[in-house]
Parts: structure tokens; sequence; C-alpha cells
């Protein structure tokens, strides 16, 4: 088969998760384009808004040579960027709901500053903004994704794979994210990959080191999910995988975007149109 990259179907963790939540989900996170505008469509929310701004903090500092990384304060970075999505545009119902995540925020990269850990050592950046490979050409897939952190290990001349989290929530052991990122690195860097971590930036000052993934346990595990959305393209059917009697969290938020129940409020960095939707606004 020839490698078309525009026919081809692009996997990612997040895709990936979107058709696991829900195949009629995955179809408004992916694919579905507002008719009248051509362009696709996403939500905003505080919890988004706040992980956004932490990453794009973290994200300048893996471009720069070490000695620089803390020459201007965190804290001044994430003022800077919270500007991008202050009020509306990062789903803020209030001021006051805005400053207690932006309080959240200032915490977590206060943390960082007190105790960098990895972001004070070597990094090593992939060139392409969102790195991917061939994952088959066979299946004519391709995988794709952004780490948002490799630790260059000097000693052994090796990677360690970091990922920041900012929820509350940790990571479930069967989560395809490690996977999916081990064979990313594997295939897109040079280096070995000896370690691999999340780090909890709202509970912990400490990463938590994870088993590496099994190469290929997760090129199967990834397949397979692969292999359902395929077929669900090419059948153009995503059914919801909920009751749809009882509502689905996944979907009912993009049907309600699409019923003119959500605000725009402009365009991302990926072209797509940001909405905002009030918690009344979608009825589980």
């Amino acid at each position: 088969m020839v490698k078309d990259k525009f026919s081809a179907l692009w996997l990612s963790y997040s895709s990936i998760s979107d058709f696991l939540s829900c195949p009629k989900a995955y179809y408004y996170a992916n694919i579905y384009k507002n008719p009248r505008t051509g362009r696709k469509i996403a939500i905003i929310n505080p919890p988004l808004a706040l992980g956004h701004v932490v990453h794009s903090v973290l994200d300048m500092l893996s471009t720069l040579p070490v000695e620089k990384r803390f020459i201007k304060p965190l804290e001044q970075r994430l003022h800077t960027e919270w500007e991008k999505i202050s009020g509306e545009k990062g789903g803020f119902r209030n001021p006051e709901e805005e400053e207690n995540f932006k309080q959240r925020g200032l915490e977590m990269i206060k943390k960082i500053s007190i105790n960098p850990g990895p972001i004070a050592k070597k990094a090593v950046k992939i060139k392409e903004d969102v790195p991917y490979y061939w994952f088959s050409v066979e299946e004519n897939m391709i995988l794709c994704g952004k780490i948002d952190w490799i630790e260059y290990l000097e000693d052994s001349d090796s990677v360690h794979i970091i990922d920041f989290k900012t929820g509350q929530r940790e990571e479930k052991d069967d989560s395809l994210q490690f996977p999916i990122y081990y064979l990313l690195a594997k295939n897109c860097q040079s280096r070995d990959i000896s370690k691999m971590s999340y780090w909890y930036l709202s509970k912990s000052e400490e990463l938590q080191e994870v088993i590496l993934p099994d190469e290929k346990d997760s090129y199967d595990r990834i397949m397979k999910v692969g292999l359902r959305i395929k077929l669900a393209k090419q059948l153009n059917h995503y059914k919801c995988s909920k009751d749809e009697k009882m509502g689905c969290f996944a979907c009912a938020p993009y049907e309600a975007i699409i019923k003119g129940k959500g605000k725009f409020v402009g365009i991302n960095d990926f072209g797509k149109e940001v909405y905002i939707l009030l918690d009344e606004q979608v009825s589980l």
C-alpha cells in the first residue's frame, strides 16, 4: 500500500480515549464539522483550561537550555499564558471560579519552582510539534501524540518519559497512554527508553514511576482499538455506547453544541471552533 497521510487513520491517546468512552463522542470530537463553517468543534471547561496553561508553561521550558529555564519566574510565565484562556475563553462562569483555578495552577508551578526535579535537567525535544509514525502501513494507520517531557539520562544515554497530570484522578492501570507514548518515543527518537513516570502535580512533589510497557502487547492493544475505529469509519456507524435514555456524559455536551446550546468563544491552535457550555445546558 502507498503511504498517504491524508487518507490514513490517525490514532492518538485522546482519539482512542474518545472512542473507548463513546464512539459517538469520537465522531463529534474527531470527524464532525460545522456545516456552516467547515470547522471541527471542541469544548473548553475550567479543568481543561487549567491543564492547557500548565502544560504550555512546561512545554516552553523544554525548548530552553537548562541554565535559562528559570531566569524568568515560572509564576510570571503562568500569568502570561493565563490571559489566553481568561474569562469565557476558559469556560469560567465567574471571576471567583477563575481565580480558584488560577491559584491551583500557581500552586503546581510553585511546586516545580521549588523542587524542579527532571525539569532542571537535560531534555530531548522531538523535532515535530506532534510526533507521529506509520503504525501500520497495511492497515493505513498512523500513531501520533505529544509527549509532555523527555528527560535525557546521561549515565545510560537513554530517556525518561514523563507525563504531567493536573487533575485529581490517577491514570488507570490499563490505560493506553504510556503504551502509546512508549511506541512513539521508540519510533520518533533514537535513544532507549529506560523509565516512564507520571507527575501528579496537584498531589505530589515526587514522580510516580511505572513499569515499562511491553512493546508487542502495546502494539496489539492499540491495533485492536484501531481496527474497531477503522470499521466504524468504513461503516459510518458511531453508536453511543450508553443507554440513550440515561444520557451519555461523553457525547451529550457535543450534541448540545450542535443544537445551538453552546457559546462560541474562539478558534484554537488546531483550527477548531471552541465552545463553552453551562452545566444546566446539558441534561444527563
